[in-house]
């Protein structure tokens, strides 16, 4: 696990023992940058459902106990810290892109999407963006992009804690309307029981065809 992620996991926001928990944050505030926004995705990779988007702006100063690379969370982890990003951001904003939309522009253009409707609905504009990833152009608006920002920025893990639960509570309510496809586990992606419920029961118009299509060779229809 990279040292930024286990910093992230282990001593609370007031510990001494934080460390660099905030460096790329403080480099921005040192200069008067208050409102950083931290903008991550999730969902870009499933078979169904919508991709989602969130940005996080923290005060200065201001760190997360626990705040880390979702995928390095447990589910009820990532619930617990999502509650507290909610409490001790000052702003918090997520958007989303459907499957309609991510079949007729592609997934990628989809997440720039969600992207920019997550910060277009932060209460107050960011002076600074930075993503996780690769510059995406399609964003519209200068940002810094920085792959695995998500372990090693804090407002960036932030932001793929507020997704990850956003988006699995979605699949979730979307499982209970089409049982039998295992969201509430697999969360759309395609997991062996995923693909075998997909065979047995057909597509739902959560499905995404293009992907299905491209990457694994399936027609949805």
């Amino acid at each position: 696990m990279p040292e930024r992620a286990r910093a992230a996991i282990g001593p609370g926001p007031e510990d001494p023992r934080s460390g660099g928990l905030l460096d790329y944050e403080r480099k921005y505030w040192s200069q008067g940058v208050s409102g950083l926004a931290g903008v991550d995705e999730a969902g870009r990779g499933p078979l169904a459902g919508p991709v989602v988007a969130a940005a996080v702006i923290l005060e200065p100063g201001v760190a997360v106990d626990g705040a880390a690379d979702s995928k390095l969370l447990s589910r009820a982890r990532r619930e617990s810290v999502y509650a507290d990003v909610l409490v001790r951001a000052a702003a918090v904003a997520v958007g989303s892109a459907s499957v309609r939309v991510i079949d007729r522009i592609n997934v990628l253009e989809a997440t720039a999407l969600a992207m920019r409707r997550a910060l277009e609905r932060l209460p107050r504009a960011p002076e600074h963006v930075v993503v996780d990833g690769l510059p995406m152009r399609s964003l519209g608006r200068p940002h810094d992009a920085v792959v695995a920002a998500d372990a090693g920025i804090h407002s960036v893990a932030c932001a793929s804690i507020v997704a990850k639960v956003v988006r699995d509570r979605i699949m979730t309510r979307l499982a209970l309307r089409h049982p039998g496809y295992g969201w509430e586990r697999n969360a759309g992606y395609a997991t062996a029981d995923h693909l075998e419920a997909l065979h047995r029961l057909g597509p739902t118009p959560h499905h995404r065809k293009l992907m299905a299509t491209r990457q694994l060779g399936l027609d949805l229809g």
